[in-house]
């Protein structure tokens, strides 16, 4: 059983890198990515943790794309350095995130909520601050009963404090996860909110420049249209692979590790006969 996206409390998870490399172990997982949220500060400590337990370890991140539509998210799979162009990337997301963070807060506060930026990032503890911070930030000050409410009430799109965030370019993404040795592959297909017969031509588009996996298996959608991803993506010449988007096991109890769409365990193919070749062509 394998799983080509995870995520540590490096970035919106749960559970430390180290952590998350013992859970897998345990849930009977082999091979396992650590896809943090525009970061790669996970990767070492995970990647210790997987040798002692004897685990395929692929070290990874998920870069938040511009889009105009929905959402774009950009896994980097077999990272083998992290190359001065990815770091750039990953401070300029950094920075956009801070900045929408911020003005969040702002707008609170002159709406007369109790909340301070500091307080947030004490409560936090890194870098990284999502809007699943400010949910359970919320529930710490009161505000709502628990994390669901809070994306109800105030983060979700249309509520009160949504705040897009600023996104990186796609191009400069893709050549930056080259230039750190690993391949690009599109996360989650359907959240580019793109119509199903518009969507070949744009999967084309992005294949053109140089994203070569596909997401096709992911438990936000529904088997069948997974399946249809599939199709779609081997057509095109894409490899396919399949993720749980884990985040802990309190966190989105829907998506297990090494589980994908409909509760489907995640072969190995996906690893040995999808992700793997590629990587190993790329050494070549």
């Amino acid at each position: 059983m394998i799983d080509l996206h995870t995520h540590s409390k490096i970035s919106d998870g749960s559970l430390n890198p180290s952590t998350l490399i013992s859970y897998a172990k345990k849930e009977s997982v082999d091979v396992i990515a650590l896809t943090d949220h525009d970061s790669v500060d996970g990767i070492t400590e995970a990647a210790v943790a997987a040798e002692k337990e004897g685990l395929i370890f692929i070290p990874g991140t998920e870069l938040g794309i511009a889009w105009p539509t929905g959402e774009f998210h950009l896994l980097g799979l077999g990272l083998k350095k992290i190359d001065d162009s990815l770091k750039k990337v990953l401070a300029e997301l950094l920075k956009g995130r801070t900045e929408r963070n911020k003005v969040i807060i702002d707008r609170m506060q002159k709406d007369g909520f109790d909340v301070a930026y500091s307080e947030l990032c004490e409560m936090v503890g890194g870098n990284y601050i999502g809007r699943p911070h400010f949910a359970e930030y919320f529930v710490k000050k009161g505000f709502v009963g628990n994390r669901q409410q809070a994306f109800d009430k105030y983060l979700a799109h249309g509520r009160p404090y949504y705040e897009k965030r600023t996104g990186c370019d796609l191009d400069e993404a893709i050549s930056a996860i080259y230039a750190s040795g690993g391949v690009p592959v599109l996360a989650h297909p359907l959240s580019l909110y793109v119509s199903w017969g518009k969507l070949e031509g744009v999967l084309q588009n992005l294949f053109e420049r140089g994203v070569r996996g596909l997401e096709a298996f992911h438990p936000g959608a529904r088997v069948g249209e997974c399946l249809r991803l599939e199709e779609t993506g081997r057509k095109l010449g894409f490899f396919i692979t399949a993720g749980s988007d884990f985040h802990g096991q309190d966190v989105r109890k829907d998506r297990r590790i090494g589980h994908t769409c409909g509760d489907r365990k995640i072969e190995d193919r996906f690893w040995f006969e999808e992700l793997k070749p590629f990587l190993d062509s790329q050494l070549q």
